[in-house]
């Protein structure tokens, strides 16, 4: 009998699902990104989310303990200076902790069992204010989402995002539908360029009638004032000045939380009955027919 070592060993024999070659082929693009839309989609549902509140912010604020760190290390006045600075900046990591335990807390993301999970904190996955939003519902208890996004220089996740709930995106584009589509509310505290594509994205949506109206929030007046001067846009015409109640701008957690409230963000009281546990609801496993089978001569 003929030897078809050769048939099986060639890369048309593999299965689709599994020729990362084919996979990866420019003509391919359309079905990656309908999978990377899939793979989270599926995922929050199995969770129970049905909506979120989406937290934006510099990677680069640091925690507490990061500007600890650099102020026992401190020798020299200009390593003293930075430590100074990065101290100042560290209480916006926990305005953004804080506000984030207050939503889950409050919001409904500590579901009773069965119901939906609405106002679940969701992030870029990142460090700096991303950390201490994920932190923040970790610490209430409550799960929450990373979205987070490959980039030249690797951002990982950061340590307190739900495990199951972290995600990564090589489209920037699916990863920002991903933080929009389930948003009942955006806050958004002092960040780069990131931060501002993200909140202008967003408002330009609402603006525009894309997207639905939902309660937008800047966290830290003497920043957003200084590093945007929205009122000269409406004064230039360059927007209604209707434009400019899109957005409330604040100081602490506790007026973010009030501003969304205040906005229509519907607030839910404690479960009267013990929390979900941190794990999805088991998946109903396939039937045996339902299956597919390994090709004959591989491992899967």
């Amino acid at each position: 009998m003929p030897d078809n070592g050769a048939q099986k060993r060639s890369r048309s024999y593999l299965l689709a699902i599994e020729d990362q070659e084919f996979l990866l082929r420019d003509e391919m693009r359309p079905f990656r990104f309908g999978m990377e839309f899939a793979k989270a989609e599926y995922a929050l549902r199995d969770w129970g989310v049905r909506s979120t509140v989406v937290v934006f912010g510099s990677a680069r604020i640091p925690s507490p303990e990061q500007a600890a760190a650099l102020t026992a290390s401190a020798r020299t006045p200009t390593e003293k200076r930075a430590a100074k600075h990065a101290a100042d900046r560290s209480r916006l990591y926990e305005d953004a902790r804080a506000f984030a335990r207050i939503v889950s807390l409050r919001g409904g993301a500590l579901a009773v069992t069965g119901a939906p999970r609405d106002n679940v904190i969701a992030t870029g996955g990142g460090p700096g204010i991303m950390e201490a939003a994920n932190r923040g519902a970790a610490e209430a208890g409550a799960p929450s989402i990373g979205f987070n996004i490959t980039l030249p220089h690797e951002q990982y996740p950061n340590a307190w995002s739900t495990p199951a709930l972290t995600f990564r995106f090589h489209y920037f584009a699916m990863r920002k539908m991903h933080l929009a589509m389930r948003a009942n509310a955006l806050a958004v505290f002092p960040g780069g360029f990131g931060t501002f594509d993200e909140l202008f994205e967003l408002l330009t949506l609402v603006q525009t009638g894309k997207a639905t109206p939902r309660p937008i929030v800047l966290v830290g007046r003497a920043f957003w004032e200084g590093a945007v001067n929205l009122p000269l846009l409406a004064e230039e015409g360059m927007i209604d000045e209707k434009d400019l109640a899109l957005f409330d701008i604040v100081d602490t957690p506790e007026e973010a939380w009030a501003s969304l409230v205040r906005r229509g963000l519907e607030a839910r009281a404690l479960p009267s009955a013990p929390a979900v546990p941190l794990a999805p609801p088991p998946r109903r496993r396939k039937p045996e027919a339902e299956r597919m089978p390994a090709p004959p001569g591989q491992r899967r």
